[in-house]
């Protein structure tokens, strides 16, 4: 004790040589060393446990509430020993003085903000420090910090989240309701995201616009911690897949043409999550994200793109031609996969089967005139088929105000009932596509759906995306509208996973990618033998002529 008021004091001599100023600083020394030596639990609940031990479920560390009016200002801090929640409790925090010829800022007590995942571990912890501007003229403040009452572990770790509906795309993110802590709103200043410093967005979905429809979509959707987890990777799986398919265009590993989709995964991933897996879906060249959620591997994608033997078509399709088990690929004739998915959806009618398809093209497809005969032949057929316009809000280079006379697209059906989506937010997109399925399932025919998304590369690999738009625009919208980025602040601010388990997947799927991608650079090219194979379905071998007469090559089913 004697070495520690020599030391402050000491110090204090050689920062201020006044007098008062040492003694005050001494007595909030004393007051913090007597917290601190004071009879206590060997194992206080304000004290994170080892994080291989599971947490009691009985002990749950006290929450801290700063008034309202009381002009505070939010900083992390490192490590720093944390008092006991009794000692909180039953004291006044220990404060410091200030000088009246200086203004210093004054450090409350620390606040431990602790979470316990859903297998009771410690998940993350992060010291939070109110730190207080004091006018000159006083001498010494003391700032009471009222004591809430304990969460519960349960109250902690909810399995499910219930989300109520507005429109987060076209406004900004609005303000958060709920700390970081589940539903203690003690904090509404510092409801934030632990892994970067930006406000968390309401947990609430889009409302849709109808037309032809007395009731849409559900305001409220249910999302179960296991769900947000597999959305969460499949999101970041296509966003790093795309990425690397830049890249190596860039290098010149892929050639031909190349339409990415990052910015648009919550149309693929919220889609696949509303239908069936035996369900069918067809879209135009910019398909590679639906490849993977109608089962291919990122392997087969990468492989393809490179036109690589292990490729999803063998290595002869490329980037706009990929198919899986009922997904009849990217199309790259422009609007000419919307009436080859009205004959699918014929065909499900036909066999009797309670199945549907989804059709897929863009905005600038929406004004071919085939689109308006198949919405014609559908509803005359009343065809089990959803079509649906990803309006990205740009064409090949032309923004869709001076493409189209009428951007209401979901209304572009006319006989046939729309509804327009949130297309960046993957629940919207769900609970949209969940209800349409079942408008198609129950015998009334075809319905129009609008995604409102948004491409963050150009049109292709030669459109550079910054000649018809500005790079503060992509910004923008990445900021406040990225899929990924809402569905990691929604299950961070219900406390469906921690930022230690998502950086975790985040590692995990740069490894696939990685580890795709060099597949694609290593695997051998197809030959030139295979060039015509499986031109014909099911048809004995026949030959077929090759580059010219001379050259002879036999096709197989």
């Amino acid at each position: 004790m004697l070495t520690i008021i020599s030391n402050v004091l000491r110090g204090s001599a050689s920062r201020n040589s006044s007098t008062l100023q040492a003694v005050l600083q001494l007595l909030a020394v004393q007051s913090e060393y007597a917290n601190l030596t004071a009879p206590h639990d060997p194992d206080p609940p304000s004290r994170l446990k080892d994080p291989q031990q599971p947490h009691s479920p009985s002990v749950s560390p006290p929450l801290t509430q700063i008034p309202l009016n009381t002009p505070v200002e939010y900083k992390a801090l490192g490590h720093t020993d944390v008092v006991s929640s009794e000692a909180i409790a039953q004291k006044e925090s220990p404060v410091k003085s200030i000088g009246s010829s200086t203004s210093e800022k004054l450090s409350e007590v620390p606040l431990l903000t602790e979470r316990i995942s859903e297998r009771q571990k410690p998940v993350f912890e992060k010291i939070i420090c109110p730190v207080i501007d004091i006018p000159p003229s006083l001498e010494l403040i003391t700032v009471k910090l009222p004591i809430n009452p304990a969460t519960s572990p349960a109250q902690l770790t909810p399995a499910v989240a219930n989300i109520t509906s507005t429109d987060p795309l076209m406004s900004s993110c609005p303000s958060p309701t709920g700390s970081v802590l589940g539903h203690d709103n003690s904090f509404p200043e510092i409801t934030h995201s632990l892994a970067e410093e930006t406000s968390l967005p309401e947990p609430q979905l889009a409302k849709c616009d109808l037309h032809k429809l007395e009731d849409g979509p559900p305001l409220q959707a249910v999302l179960t911690r296991e769900e947000g987890l597999q959305y969460y990777r499949t999101l970041q799986t296509i966003r790093r897949m795309e990425l690397k398919a830049d890249q190596l265009y860039k290098q010149k590993i892929i050639r031909g043409f190349c339409h990415l989709y990052d910015g648009q995964e919550a149309c693929a991933v919220g889609i696949e999550a509303g239908i069936n897996l035996s369900d069918h879906l067809i879209t135009a060249y910019r398909a590679h994200g639906y490849t993977l959620t109608r089962g291919g591997t990122v392997r087969e994608i990468m492989a393809e793109l490179t036109g690589r033997r292990g490729g999803i078509a063998k290595g002869k399709g490329g980037s706009m031609h990929m198919y899986t088990k009922h997904f009849y690929g990217g199309n790259g004739i422009v609007g000419a996969q919307v009436p080859l998915g009205a004959g699918v959806a014929l065909a499900c009618k036909y066999l009797g089967k309670n199945e549907l398809c989804v059709c897929l093209y863009g905005d600038g497809a929406a004004n071919q005139g085939q689109i308006f005969e198949t919405y014609n032949m559908a509803s005359l057929w009343k065809l089990p088929c959803i079509f649906i316009c990803e309006n990205n809000k740009y064409g090949m280079g032309t923004s869709v105000e001076r493409a189209a006379a009428s951007t209401d697209y979901y209304k572009r059906g006319d006989f046939i009932p729309g509804l327009r989506v949130d297309g960046m937010d993957v629940l919207c997109v769900r609970e949209a596509t969940k209800f349409a399925a079942e408008h198609c399932r129950s015998g009334k025919g075809p319905i129009l759906m609008e995604l409102q998304t948004y491409r963050y590369h150009g049109h292709s690999m030669s459109d550079p995306g910054i000649s018809y738009r500005t790079r503060e625009e992509i910004q923008e919208v990445r900021s406040k509208s990225d899929p990924i980025s809402l569905l990691k602040d929604r299950m961070l601010s219900n406390n469906m996973a921690s930022v230690e388990e998502l950086k975790e997947i985040d590692v995990e799927v740069r490894k696939e990618i990685e580890d795709a991608a060099q597949f694609a650079t290593t695997d051998p090219e197809p030959p030139l033998d295979d060039l015509c194979n499986h031109i014909f379905y099911n048809d004995p071998p026949l030959e077929v002529r090759g580059t010219n007469p001379w050259t002879k090559l036999k096709s197989v089913s």
